[in-house]
């Protein structure tokens, strides 16, 4: 065998060794980065970790795993090989226009030599760094794509081979199995914070906290639990009618503000969140239109229990932000629910407890009425009785003042007896406010009333407050200041307003009726103002103000 002969098959041996070293290197290379991207749990680092590792495999500059949306587009980009400067100076991530939507159209494995060269390029943004070579291939979860694994600007300027390409391939099967394996993970852990956050609203509700709070808890968790940027709960304005008769539904509860929430109430006949109401069907929304306030996707969510409905749970995300996945509603569902159930527990608790309340508040009414208020009124009699035996002038002024005394000490009895007997369990307030102006206010009086803003939000104390304040505010009107006219107004927005307005004689500074002395205690127990003025056509303004909470 000749010289050159021998040196031609050395150097094919030699070749053939460093391919097969060359080639071994590489299915070790592949197989640490299949360890590396199938040892993590959180999905984020997990994403990010087959971006770098894939860069770090064929030996690119430049990697991104573009994940797929509903439709024709990448609702996520994970990219790595660019620094923040340059990101910042490229503007919008891809959505999946050009070359990166051809794995979108047909996922199979592309390769290309020079982006710019291909029909389906669409140039790049400014300041975006050169890139000419391309690989891109779809990660698949089972029979799903998730997306595509995209790279560039291989070392040296070479093109990616075809071993470059079945090397990615295989490093997104097992991707597909991390992420799944994320995935699954990512659920479970959120299932767990959805069941620990229905038992915190059970055991709040069940614990006597009021409402309106827990009501603001649901909007808290649910916002941190779903990724939202607002959430809502609206309930009825008339908490006790059936659903089917509700024509309002008004926010008890806030949590977040993006996007801005400018509503405070929406008709329950032509609004997409009265539709759910009124259906009792869990609805998912593209966007919202709010009073002209384009919202980004919504989920709303109706608070079940039974045949009742307590109210809807509205998430919002801003315009243009991910929409809601299937895994959200169905997990916000059955918190919505499940918190629904426990506030009608906590209701049915409610009641019964008022009715222990009541059965005792009737006895002590029976009390004061038989027994009391009868021997008061005995006692005014033989007072009454004993003036005309008075000689002394200044003693029968004194004992007609006692007797005054007497019947304003009845009065107060009795809008006691009120109290025991009118506080009872499923009575709005509203209805409760108007029963206690028509008891109160001389039916040759004209009288008006306004309320303005959702009462249904006011806690049953506050309410309790805001029916007595009436009751004296109208009673001292009608006993002392001579009117012909009344109006009562109470508002709801960031506290409750109770004004009652006559057109009386006023009252007069020197003497102040025990029922004003009531509202003002009233008021401080519950650190709210009460102030007295006169109107500016004659006669009195009484102010009564509190905190919701």
């Amino acid at each position: 065998m000749s010289q050159l002969r021998l040196r031609e098959l050395l150097s094919e041996v030699q070749d053939r060794i460093e391919e097969i070293v060359e080639g071994r290197d590489r299915f070790e290379g592949l197989l640490e980065a299949m360890l590396v991207v199938t040892s993590g749990l959180e999905l984020d680092e997990t994403l990010r970790t087959i971006v770098r590792t894939a860069i770090d495999l064929v030996d690119a500059r430049y990697g991104a795993l573009g994940v797929r949306g509903r439709g024709h587009e990448l609702v996520e980009f994970v990219y790595d090989g660019i620094d923040d400067e340059t990101r910042r100076a490229i503007g919008h991530l891809p959505e999946g226009r050009g070359v990166l939507g051809l794995l979108l159209d047909d996922p199979k494995p592309i390769r290309l030599d020079n982006i710019a060269n291909h029909a389906a390029s669409v140039g790049f943004p400014p300041n975006h760094p050169p890139m000419a070579t391309f690989l891109g291939v779809p990660v698949r979860i089972r029979d799903e794509v998730f997306g595509n694994l995209y790279l560039t600007e291989k070392a040296g300027g070479h093109p990616f081979s075809e071993d470059d390409e079945v090397l990615v391939q295989a490093l997104a099967a097992a991707a597909g199995i991390a992420i799944e394996n994320a995935r699954l993970y990512e659920q479970a852990r959120n299932r767990q914070s959805w069941i620990e956050a229905t038992r915190d609203i059970g055991t709040e509700l069940l614990s006597g906290t009021e409402p309106v709070k827990v009501f603001r808890q649901v909007a808290d968790t649910s916002r941190q639990l779903s990724g939202a940027g607002l959430t809502a709960v609206f309930v009825p304005t008339e908490r006790d009618v059936p659903p089917s008769e509700a024509t309002e539904l008004v926010v008890a509860a806030t949590s977040g503000d993006v996007p801005a929430l400018d509503v405070d109430a929406v008709a329950v006949a032509d609004s997409p969140i009265g539709q759910a109401f009124a259906r009792r069907t869990p609805m998912r929304f593209d966007g919202l239109d709010l009073d002209g306030a384009e919202t980004g996707p919504a989920l709303v969510l109706p608070l079940r229990a039974g045949d009742a409905v307590a109210g809807v749970l509205v998430a919002l995300r801003p315009v243009g932000a991910a929409p809601f996945s299937d895994e959200n509603m169905d997990m916000m569902a059955a918190f919505a629910d499940q918190a629904a159930l426990a506030w009608q527990l906590a209701s049915t608790q409610r009641r019964m407890r008022e009715l222990d309340v009541l059965t005792d508040r009737d006895r002590i009414a029976r009390d004061l009425h038989d027994h009391v208020i009868q021997r008061l009124f005995a006692v005014g009699l033989a007072l009454q009785g004993t003036i005309p035996r008075a000689r002394a002038p200044e003693v029968q002024e004194r004992l007609n003042g006692c007797v005054d005394d007497l019947q304003e000490v009845i009065q107060e009895i009795r809008t006691a007896i009120f109290d025991l007997h009118n506080a009872q369990p499923g009575v709005s307030l509203r209805q409760r406010l108007d029963e206690a102006i028509d008891q109160f206010a001389d039916p040759n009086m004209r009288t008006t009333t306004r309320f303005s803003g959702p009462l249904s939000v006011v806690d049953d104390e506050l309410g309790e407050h805001a029916e007595a304040v009436v009751r004296e505010a109208v009673s001292n009107a009608v006993r002392h200041a001579n009117a012909t006219a009344l109006q009562v107004s109470v508002t709801v927005g960031d506290d409750l307003r109770i004004e009652v307005v006559d057109n009386g004689c006023g009252i007069d500074a020197e003497v102040t009726p025990s029922g004003l002395a009531n509202l003002r205690t009233r008021a401080e127990e519950v650190g709210g103002e009460f102030t007295v003025a006169a109107a500016a056509d004659g006669g009195t303004v009484l102010t009564w103000c509190a905190p919701l909470t």
